[in-house]
Order: C-alpha cells, then sequence, then structure tokens
C-alpha cells in the first residue's frame, strides 16, 4: 500500500499545528520549516485540510492556521480520505469487474483483509495518539538550515 505523500504531509502539518499551535494560528512558513515541507505544497495540504473542517485558517498580519477540532477527534483514516488516499491495494476490491478471477479468487480475499486492517489501524489512531508519542521520543530531529 502506498501513503500518497500529500497525506504524509497533512499528517505532519496537523501534528506540528497540535504541538506548536497552543490555539493560536500557526504561519504556513513557521510549519514548513520545522517539517521541511515545501512551502507552495504546504498551501495546497492546508487549503484541502480546511475545506474539510480539521483546521480553520486565518488571513492577516495575525494570521495563519489552528486546529478546528480537538487532536483526539481527528483520525488518520479523515485525513486520508480529505488528502486523496483511498486507494486499495488491488483494483478489483473497488469494481469486481477490474478482474476476469472474480469471483474466484483466493488472493481477492487477502488483499480484501490487508485493506479492512490498514483502515482499522488508521481509524483508531488520532493526532493526539501521534502528538503523544512524538513527545515521548527523547529527541527530536532539528531541522538543518543550510549555510548560505
Amino acid at each position: 500500500m502506498n501513503i500518497p505523500i500529500k497525506v504524509d504531509y497533512g499528517v505532519r502539518a496537523l501534528v506540528d499545528l497540535a504541538m506548536y499551535g497552543d490555539g493560536k494560528p500557526v504561519r504556513a512558513s513557521e510549519i514548513a520549516g520545522r517539517t521541511s515541507i515545501p512551502e507552495p505544497y504546504l498551501a495546497q495540504v492546508l487549503h484541502s485540510l480546511s475545506k474539510s473542517g480539521m483546521i480553520k485558517s486565518l488571513r492577516g498580519p495575525q494570521g495563519g492556521h489552528l486546529l478546528a477540532k480537538p487532536t483526539s477527534e481527528i483520525r488518520l483514516s479523515k485525513v486520508m480520505a480529505c488528502l486523496g488516499g483511498t486507494e486499495t491495494p488491488v483494483a478489483c476490491l473497488e469494481d469486481a469487474t477490474a478482474c476476469i478471477h472474480v469471483p474466484a479468487c483466493a488472493q481477492r480475499d487477502v488483499w480484501r483483509q490487508v485493506a479492512e486492517t490498514v483502515f482499522k489501524i488508521l481509524d483508531s489512531t488520532t493526532i493526539e495518539d501521534l502528538v503523544n508519542r512524538t513527545r515521548s521520543y527523547p529527541e527530536r530531529p532539528q531541522r538543518v538550515e543550510a549555510a548560505v
């Protein structure tokens, strides 16, 4: 299973907002600096997260982005759905006509179990879980700025 980079970046941005937002707007440039997400791409991700209601985006000099929901309510399954990461391991799980071997295919059952297991993990994992895991690490790597 492939996790799209947009989903990875979205999760990283949400964790960053949870860790550094403290209920106040955080600028995209600050998120990009801490997470090493390219700022133009981050803007697209934040826009999608805002449209889905996971974050609020505020314009202006005091603007930025902040979480719109408690971290315990933001599930990775929702982030995946919002940012386009809903692919199944094989096409026949979504469209049985995509394969000539359906319905007599033992592999299809295995791939369905894989997809269901992955969804259960994503649906039971929240941004709060990831924040807690991140805080439990003894050291968080810091982004190293390139010397100019």
